[in-house]
């Protein structure tokens, strides 16, 4: 059972209102940082898979609150949507087993009624890694250009890799986009 900072019972805290919602099945996204040195986004910090929920604010231009669930809370993820302006959602490049459970995992937050009007990013992580799927192959597997057309969201897509920092200064501009947009 995963572990929750509330305990067994007891309600999860409110999302602060001008958060965003992290979601992955499979690794937990490294804050936005980069190892190469081509930004000023720091260190990576060690990342391994999401049990539970965590809270990470950064400073884009005004402070913005990351609450990361991991793909094990799937099954209680609308308990955080409340006041959530915005979402990532981390697809492992690197599984092509995963791949259809993240696609149902992105249906049901893009079909929740508390997300309609939420910012979407969806990132393809694990670029890094010799056996990645392209993001061609990845938009075919689940069929995103369905998806984005039935959707209510505005949805966009990056490629990153969590581990050497690549794409996760646009990442970064995405959230202050966002986020200056709906402030």
């Amino acid at each position: 059972m995963p572990r929750t900072p509330w305990g067994l019972g007891a309600s999860p805290p409110p999302t602060p209102p001008s958060s965003t919602l992290s979601y992955s099945s499979l690794m937990r996204p490294a804050q936005l940082s980069s190892r190469n040195g081509k930004s000023d986004l720091g260190d990576p910090p060690p990342t391994q898979p999401t049990v539970g929920t965590d809270l990470t604010d950064i400073m884009a231009q005004r402070k913005i609150t990351i609450r990361e669930l991991g793909g094990c809370m799937g099954p209680i993820w609308s308990s955080y949507y409340g006041d959530c302006r915005s979402v990532l959602f981390m697809i492992d490049a690197s599984d092509p087993t995963q791949l259809s459970l993240s696609c149902s995992q992105l249906l049901g937050i893009l079909s929740a009624e508390q997300l309609a009007d939420a910012s979407v990013l969806i990132l393809f992580n694990k670029i890094d890694m010799p056996c990645y799927m392209t993001l061609e192959e990845m938009k075919a597997l689940i069929r995103l250009p369905d998806i984005i057309a039935c959707a209510t969201q505005c949805i966009t897509t990056a490629e990153i890799s969590a581990r050497d920092g690549t794409g996760l200064a646009a990442v970064l501009r995405w959230l202050q986009d966002t986020h200056k947009a709906i402030s």
